[in-house]
């Protein structure tokens, strides 16, 4: 089910008609926009009102505040983290392992870098200790541990190298993942290239659920980044537009 078709309801307690949910829609799509370029307590009520062409009143009749709108944007993280726990419980194999470690991996990178403006604040929110931003933190990566979890002790049970609990690698893993997504950008600063940061991922990845290693690089460059817009791991800034929002436009 997608956000437009779920019912939603006002502040007042009515539900909205379709106007008043593509209203509400484009209400999130300008706070996400706003996300990219804005830090988020700057942002107030008057300009995501203003981006999406209406008036702070209307805004009021369906969030509380800005930070209301942002918890609506941080749950939708949890819905492509099911699209991650596909990837995660792909092929692993040994023809395919090696693929299906990359596979997660750059799944991975591209998820995080989709939707990095609204990470950024749930990621700012919980080390400050709000309970709402962590748990949904908590929920938009539950999915993919859990799933790694039961990969790592079907492939490789109590002997994994990286670990005898398997959960315990999947969280570690998945915290790996996260963070690199997460600061990327500041790696490529000092050098580090996103295909090595990704190749160097996939391998540990490999190496957690098989215990095998990957194929060796040849002396070559690390296997480039490719994503599903076909990016080939250059460095370059953050692409406005990219977050929530753009996903709702297409």
């Amino acid at each position: 089910m997608t956000a437009e078709s779920r019912t939603f309801a006002a502040t007042d307690g009515r539900v909205p008609g379709r106007r008043g949910r593509a209203t509400r829609q484009r209400l999130l799509s300008c706070t996400a926009e706003l996300l990219e370029t804005t830090p988020w307590r700057s942002i107030k009520v008057i300009d995501i009102a203003k981006q999406a062409g209406t008036s702070p009143a209307t805004f009021y009749q369906y969030f509380e505040n800005v930070e209301q709108a942002i918890l609506v944007l941080a749950e939708e993280l949890t819905q492509g983290a099911g699209e991650l726990a596909a990837l995660v419980d792909g092929d692993w194999s040994e023809n395919r392992a090696w693929e299906t470690a990359q596979r997660v991996v750059n799944g991975f990178m591209d998820y995080w870098e989709s939707n990095r403006a609204v990470f950024r604040v749930v990621e700012l929110a919980t080390e400050e200790g709000d309970l709402r931003f962590r748990g949904l933190r908590v929920r938009a990566l539950n999915a993919v541990t859990v799933t790694l979890a039961r990969v790592v002790g079907a492939n490789a049970g109590d002997a994994s190298p990286a670990g005898s609990d398997p959960m315990a690698v999947a969280g570690t893993i998945v915290s790996m993942l996260a963070h690199v997504a997460a600061h990327r950008y500041g790696f490529e600063f000092w050098g580090i290239r996103t295909t090595a940061l990704a190749d160097s991922q996939a391998r540990l990845l490999l190496w957690a659920v098989t215990g095998d290693a990957a194929p060796a690089l040849d002396g070559g460059p690390a296997a480039p980044y490719l994503s599903a817009t076909g990016w080939t791991g250059d460095p370059r800034p953050p692409v406005k537009g990219r977050g929530v929002a753009s996903r709702r436009k297409a």
